[in-house]
């Protein structure tokens, strides 16, 4: 596949910012500021707004959802964090639930795919499992999770690879011992999707979700939900007016409708109609479209590859290549070397990030050549 040229242009950042942390937070691109900045203009002018208004932008962008991860457009819905989406799908699962049933999840998971169970498991008297890291030599987290299903498990609710680190899960194997044990999958795709290949109708979740603010490129607030067709009929967190079969008849709204729209719509958060944001991720879809996730892939893989090589000559600990995502991977230090590094390279323009014992590195296709030298250059110093 041929890869990507840097992206720089598209985005606006500083000569001398070197900005390898979207596992954080992306950049955003200049087109989508350029739509925000047009809807904060255009709510000034609110006579200017037609009905078709409210519900044109949300559909939109579930029809470039669809078409870049698959699954059906009325399968998605708009919601305001990753959390939101993985508490609809406790909801959702609840009722479900027993005394002793099981709910997996992974150690030092990130705490949007963890309290929302905590409190389902308390109620319902269901009982947590975690499945114990792999280890920085496998980093096999598929095996790891697979023998931990039991004919107890009832939900399996996993990323697409482990936030601190990206070590990566097979969700296709995944999925499918799930389907053959009658467990529901739930996945946080925060820290890939938009970044690495996933097909919808490969892995068949029964939910997913992901923040838009990292490898989406979304503006900060928004993200999206895809629920498995079996599941659309379940209550949703909050009972939103925009989401019942009248909505579009402003005048008869006094006449309350006991009918959702079809699909996920009903898993929307209130005000999907917001013009302010969904401008902005839509022009984000539209880019990631024109790129394709593939070749972002190859792309963030190949650069990613030279630096992981390059911190192995230093001494320093990587997943392997077979184990590890394209977009991000985590580096643990020599022993007992680096200091701060986190501060130090920032204090040079230079950001990545430490999560648990991990240094994160996560660029997008905005780093350049100059970037990543600098990049290896200081760490070299900072280790020698």
């Amino acid at each position: 596949m041929t890869l990507l040229p840097s992206q720089r242009s598209l985005f606006d950042i500083p000569e001398d910012v070197a900005w390898f942390n979207c596992a954080y937070n992306s950049p955003q691109l200049n087109a989508s500021r350029d739509r925000l900045l047009a809807g904060v203009v255009a709510k000034s002018h609110p006579w200017q707004r037609r009905v078709d208004d409210f519900f044109a932008d949300a559909d939109q962008l579930r029809q470039l959802a669809a078409k870049l991860f698959g699954g059906d457009a009325d399968g998605y819905a708009i919601v305001p964090a990753a959390s939101y989406g993985l508490s609809t799908a406790a909801r959702a699962v609840e009722p479900r639930l027993g005394q002793g049933d099981e709910i997996v999840l992974m150690a030092e998971e990130f705490p949007s795919n963890v309290l929302p169970w905590r409190r389902v498991a308390e109620e319902r008297g269901a009982r947590l499992v975690t499945v114990a890291g792999p280890g920085s030599g496998e980093g096999d987290w598929t095996r790891a999770i697979l023998a931990r299903l039991s004919p107890a498990t009832r939900v399996v609710a996993v990323s697409t690879c482990h936030w601190t680190d990206g070590s990566a899960v097979d969700l296709v194997t995944v999925g499918r011992a799930c389907r053959e044990t009658g467990a529901t999958l739930v996945v946080d795709a925060t820290q890939s999707l938009g970044a690495m290949p996933l097909a919808v109708d490969e892995v068949r979740p029964d939910f997913l979700v992901a923040a838009g603010y990292k490898w989406l490129l979304f503006p900060y607030g928004l993200g999206i939900l895809y629920v498995g067709a079996a599941w659309r009929g379940a209550r949703p967190l909050e009972e939103s007016w925009l989401a019942r079969d009248n909505a579009r008849d402003f005048a008869g709204l006094v006449r309350y409708s006991e009918s959702y729209l079809p699909g996920a719509r009903r898993f929307d958060v209130g005000e999907t109609c917001v013009p302010t944001l969904l401008p902005g991720a839509i022009a984000a879809l539209q880019q990631l479209t024109a790129w394709t996730v593939p070749a972002i892939a190859a792309t963030l893989a190949a650069n990613n590859g030279e630096i992981a090589e390059r911190l192995q000559e230093l001494g320093c600990t990587v997943p392997p290549a077979a184990r590890r995502s394209p977009h991000m991977f985590g580096a643990q230090l020599p022993q007992g070397r680096g200091g701060n590094v986190v501060a130090s390279l920032a204090a040079q323009g230079i950001h990545i990030s430490q999560r648990g014992s991990a240094l994160r590195f996560a660029p997008h296709l905005h780093i350049t050549a100059r970037d990543s030298a600098r990049l290896l250059e200081t760490v070299k110093r900072l280790l020698s």
